[in-house]
């Protein structure tokens, strides 16, 4: 694997974090390939890019601000396709209760294509670790 797939695969990861941070769907939405399959988000997997679009639309009503952030990405690479490895904490601010956030530790076990616009997400898995709803100092 050479530094610019290296590099490239860990922007999409970062280019997936920062569309959700900001709420930049477009962003967010660039990030996969059409067919994407996604695991472990909720109670069934959720298919194709636009239901989970959807479905990340409607999860982020329950907080306000939002922060994911990623450790150092192992990856792995066979031609057009990688699979990759984040671990991840994120802080999710409470809609409902401002003075308390929901943090979640995770890893982030994703498959990418290389496609004639980059890499792309194909089959995102989120393997919880632990979780927490904490008092914010405000």
């Amino acid at each position: 694997m050479g530094d610019g797939d290296r590099a490239a695969l860990q922007d999409v990861m970062l280019r997936y974090t920062a569309g959700v941070d900001e709420r930049d769907m477009d962003l967010y939405r660039s990030c996969f390939v059409e067919d994407l399959e996604v695991y472990g988000m909720g109670p069934k997997p959720v298919y194709g890019r636009e239901a989970w679009i959807e479905f990340v639309i409607k999860a982020l009503e329950r907080y306000g601000p939002t922060q994911h952030m990623l450790g150092p990405q192992l990856a792995t690479i066979a031609g057009d396709f990688a699979e990759t490895r984040n671990d991840l904490q994120a802080t999710h601010v409470l809609a409902a209760d401002p003075a308390k956030a929901f943090v979640l530790w995770a890893t982030y076990k994703t498959n990418m294509r290389r496609t004639d616009d980059g890499w792309k997400i194909v089959c995102h898995e989120l393997v919880t670790r632990a979780t927490a709803t904490v008092p914010l100092n405000t």
